[in-house]
């Protein structure tokens, strides 16, 4: 956890999941209403892989907007909760 991707040399597979934004402060279901709509997000996905590409980290992507399946062997156990307040949200 000390390393970056850069350090180790890693590859980084992208790929896009709006559920990441669920609110899950009310009711028994996530609400989804604050995530960005499909052509922002679809725009963030791509500039957000064309940073890494910039870094020359090789990036593989998966398909916005599919339905795929991914799987992966996790290195762990790990769980990161991040937050971000929406002042910071809104500026970028």
């Amino acid at each position: 956890m000390n390393l970056s991707l850069i350090d180790v040399a890693g590859e980084a597979l992208v790929v896009s999941q709006f559920t990441l934004y669920g609110d899950t402060r009310r009711g028994n279901r996530p609400g989804f209403d604050k995530a960005a709509l499909p052509e922002q997000a679809e725009s963030l996905y791509h500039r957000f892989m064309d940073t890494l590409a910039g870094l020359l980290v090789p990036v593989k992507a998966g398909v916005f907007g599919g339905d795929m399946k991914v799987s992966l062997e996790n290195d762990g156990p790990v769980t990161l909760m991040l937050e971000s307040d929406q002042a910071t949200l809104s500026k970028s």
